[in-house]
């Protein structure tokens, strides 16, 4: 369900900036703040009500960015970020009726997996990219290894997001299965409030040059 051409561009970009909007006048300009400090893939959540405006928004003004939307809860959804111009979708759990809904819009979605047994639902759904979620408090990348380990040779790969930070972010990209991770401390609430663009562009190129050993 995930075109190489995507996989392409996280593995490119290394760390995907997640961050919620609660103001859409807030989404172009944090948009092409990320843009600037290089990062051009976004995982911008359904939590709040300019979900769905904010992901219009980006995709129509900001081209350059690749449009990641998270949180979507149930198959309605997939349909509204499909049409809103999402690129792809992620879900914290794995929900078939969401799967199949974000399928029948061509919509490539990675569903959220705490388990082996969410791995194996994920296959069996035909998912081979997977949230990772909440890395951190599941066990890190210890736990993501030997989960992982007898599906090795199907080739899934893992998008680990929830506590992660610049200290660890790393340790996950080493991994060979992990093209990319989920930063959600780099758009941080109060920089946003105060539309301070440039703290973010600033933080935007720390990652970038931290994910690229610099």
């Amino acid at each position: 369900m995930f075109p190489e051409a995507i996989l392409n561009r996280l593995a490119n970009c290394k760390v995907v900036a997640g961050f919620s909007v609660d103001h859409i006048d807030d989404a172009v300009p944090l948009a092409n703040a990320l843009l600037a400090g290089g990062i051009d893939v976004i995982e911008l959540t359904l939590r709040t009500e300019a979900g769905i405006d904010a992901t219009r928004a980006i995709s129509t003004e900001v081209p350059e960015i690749l449009v990641g939307v998270g949180t979507i809860l149930a198959p309605e959804q997939a349909v509204q970020v499909k049409e809103a111009g999402a690129h792809f979708g992620v879900s914290p759990g794995l929900n078939p009726r969401v799967i199949k809904a974000a399928k029948a819009v061509e919509l490539p979605f990675a569903p959220g997996i705490a388990t082996p047994s969410d791995i194996e639902a994920a296959i069996e759904l035909n998912c081979r990219f997977v949230k990772y979620f909440p890395a951190a408090a599941l066990g890190g990348v210890a736990y993501l290894r030997s989960m992982s380990a007898p599906y090795a040779h199907l080739g899934i790969q893992y998008f680990p997001l929830g506590g992660l930070n610049a200290a660890n972010m790393n340790e996950y990209l080493a991994e060979p299965n992990v093209p990319a991770i989920g930063g959600s401390w780099i758009v941080q609430k109060d920089l946003v409030k105060n539309k301070d663009w440039a703290a973010i562009t600033t933080r935007a190129q720390e990652v970038v040059l931290h994910a690229n050993g610099s």
